[in-house]
């Protein structure tokens, strides 16, 4: 039960420990020019991935795992962590600009708050709340990678409303990070 306490308060503080990995990259960051180059292309695709899934999804910020539908369409066709593969782009290319400590801390820390405390967290409360449809989901959409490509992954329901509403945060802290990074080559 240990391991579930766990899992729940890294879901809850996930925001916060989103901003002490990135201060972290921003630490041991040590930007070259070409670096800050190949760095913006996972940090826009994310972005834009966010900005998608965001808009196929109604609730998805707080502190509590919730979901009113099982969302199988856009993005959530392709992997069922969408804004989870948007974030880890987003870090990676963070981790690209800063160079190989960024890159390792990124990727130790994706895969131990993502890969083993809040991915199961968030599968066991859809499993519990969908039951055998969310099986069927799982057994065909990969949780980060795509099994297959699906033929209507652009069919569903999108609403761009609710990416002003509670994207524009997300898209400010991305902008603001990548700034701060790219600034690291003068000081």
């Amino acid at each position: 039960m240990m391991l579930e306490e766990l899992r729940s308060q890294a879901f809850r503080l996930r925001g916060g420990v989103w901003t002490v990995l990135f201060l972290s990259i921003l630490w041991v960051s040590s930007p070259s020019p070409t670096r800050v180059v190949l760095g913006l292309f996972p940090v826009v695709l994310g972005q834009a991935l966010r900005l998608w899934a965001v808009g196929c999804i109604v609730l998805y910020r707080g502190e509590k795992v919730k979901a009113n539908r099982l969302v199988t369409w856009g993005p959530y066709s392709l992997a069922r962590n969408p804004l989870y593969v948007a974030n880890g782009l987003i870090g990676l290319g963070w981790g690209i600009m800063s160079g190989f400590l960024g890159i390792v801390l990124f990727a130790l820390t994706f895969w131990v708050l993502y890969g083993l405390l809040i991915v199961p967290w968030e599968e066991r409360f859809l499993h519990k709340k969908f039951g055998k449809r969310y099986v069927s989901y799982c057994r065909s959409v990969g949780a980060f990678f795509p099994k297959r490509i699906p033929p209507k992954v652009l069919s569903g329901p999108f609403d761009p409303s609710i990416i002003w509403k509670s994207e524009i945060h997300s898209v400010a802290v991305t902008v603001l990070g990548t700034f701060l990074i790219w600034s690291r080559l003068w000081w």
